[in-house]
């Protein structure tokens, strides 16, 4: 009886073990912007392009219309509509990190899949727009 007990016990134990581990690989906080999604581009959350523009290494675009005020540190406006006629003002490597972001996420994500589609492989979308990052507080121009 004792040793069909201590089988019991090792199963349960490594049964344990498996769950937690499971749950911790599901449970990491992992940095999304590393992920790129199926359109080729990585949605980021506004704390993310926070931390980015600590080291800001980025052409960062507002593409929303009507234009609204921009966040702090923007380089550029281009109409999301417009994307594609101005070429011209994007980087000609196409390698280089570009953020776009809009009031939602909507009309920038739309813009975000234009420029991957022309070749542009660094592409970053602010998912949930200006009205996240105004919500958290963070600077406007």
């Amino acid at each position: 009886m004792s040793n069909k007990m201590n089988k019991i016990f090792i199963v349960i134990g490594f049964v344990v073990i498996i769950a937690v581990l499971i749950f911790s690989f599901f449970s990491l906080d992992s940095n999304t912007s590393d992920l790129k999604n199926e359109f080729g581009y990585k949605d980021i959350s506004s704390a993310e392009l926070m931390d980015m523009m600590n080291n800001k290494d980025f052409l960062l675009i507002d593409v929303h219309i009507p234009e609204q005020q921009h966040i702090k540190g923007t380089d550029m406006f281009i109409p999301y509509e417009e994307i594609n006629l101005n070429f011209n003002k994007l980087p000609s490597d196409k390698s280089k990190k570009i953020v776009l972001y809009c009031r939602s996420g909507s009309m920038s994500a739309e813009a975000s899949k234009i420029l991957v589609e022309r070749g542009y492989t660094n592409v970053y979308n602010l998912k949930n727009g200006v009205n996240e990052w105004k919500y958290l507080g963070y600077p406007m121009e």
